[in-house]
């Protein structure tokens, strides 16, 4: 079916949702009516777009129409309607080629970010932390909220290991490509011969798993509880309230000491099970998928080097994408939208491309 075929039949669609929405048993009918109002939801932005863009058409076959009329300034208003709408035309159309693609079911979710500290010793470490800082300030621009689930700090201030959750709407749709290994390029603190080093971080982002997403048998699980370690307070080495669960069938580990209370601590490291869970499931389905399309961005591959960050020269690089900017510093204060929006596009263009073709 071409674009146009598509929207009519979306078009359609909206009509008969409406008219459904108009019934009076549709009203009485709580799950009913919000069934409607989700599918109304989906497709009237789409409808919507469609509508503008053939109001547009109509308008600029009339003016081709005047071209021909005899009158000279006829003529002349019709040349400038004409060049005035088909820009408008062609940026409408490559907006419903975009508002057709298929939604990411994932996209709306919260997500649970991992970083590590890998190759370079102190320098990826601190490195991690810097990530860390990254993605926290930029979940504040967003209004999203931040929570360290667990944490494995370096007595110079980065991380081995630090997992955070970011609870947001539309947060895995921003920061879903950021999965894979970071690059830095810089003079570490430690460096006095002022020699630039390379190390590295990796970066997984999973979208949050619901309760219905993902099943778990208790008798799949292994618990542990130990002493928590590490800053916190006296309390951590006076009870066992960090708790450490292994996935049997899997051999997944998860654990978390950042609650005082082993309760709590539970609770957040079977939510982090059921995410790696969930993850793990996509990641499999993805490989199936890797041979059909293989994107502009990359697999995701976590073991995919994706960002050169070099201090020296202010620049940060997306090797998937060929992008360089010149403003690592705002970036390392959270400003990476714009960085994440030619993420977004070129995955969208990808997209595109591989339902044309």
């Amino acid at each position: 079916m071409d674009l146009t075929g598509k929207l009519d039949s979306f078009e359609k669609a909206l009509e008969e949702v409406e008219a459904r929405m108009a019934d009076p048993s549709v009203a009485a009918n709580q799950g009913e009516r919000q069934k409607l109002g989700r599918r109304h939801a989906e497709i009237a932005g789409i409808v919507g777009a469609y509508r503008e863009y053939k109001g547009i058409q109509a308008r600029l076959s009339e003016a081709r129409g005047l071209l021909h009329s005899g009158d000279p300034d006829m003529t002349e208003l019709a040349w400038e309607e004409i060049h005035d709408l088909e820009p408008k035309l062609e940026e409408l159309e490559s907006e419903l080629r975009i508002l057709l693609l298929p939604k990411d079911p994932n996209d709306d979710k919260s997500v649970i970010v991992e970083i590590r500290g890998g190759t370079g010793g102190d320098e990826a470490a601190l490195f991690a932390g810097d990530l860390f800082r990254m993605y926290t300030l930029f979940s504040e621009h967003n209004g999203w909220k931040t929570e360290v689930l667990t944490s494995s700090e370096t007595g110079i201030g980065g991380f081995k290991e630090v997992v955070f959750r970011v609870d947001g709407h539309g947060a895995y749709s921003k920061l879903k490509f950021e999965s894979g290994v970071h690059r830095v390029q810089r003079v570490p603190v430690t460096e006095s011969s002022g020699r630039i080093h390379t190390s590295a971080a990796t970066v997984a982002v999973l979208p949050e798993a619901e309760d219905v997403d993902i099943e778990i048998r208790t008798e799949d699980l292994k618990i542990d509880t130990y002493r928590a370690s590490g800053a916190g307070g006296q309390h951590v080495n006076m009870t066992d309230s960090a708790v450490r669960i292994t996935h049997l069938p899997t051999g997944l580990v998860v654990t978390c000491q950042d609650e005082r209370s082993q309760i709590k601590n539970r609770a957040k490291a079977m939510h982090f099970l059921r995410t790696k869970l969930y993850d793990l499931q996509l990641r499999q389905q993805q490989a199936r998928m890797a041979a059909e399309r293989k994107g502009q961005i990359g697999t995701g591959d976590r073991s995919e080097r994706i960002r050169t960050y070099n201090f020296p020269q202010n620049r940060v690089s997306d090797h998937r994408i060929g992008l360089t900017l010149y403003k690592l510093e705002s970036m390392m204060e959270g400003d990476i939208q714009e960085m994440i929006s030619a993420l977004v596009m070129a995955d969208q263009a990808e997209k595109i491309k591989a339902t044309e073709g």
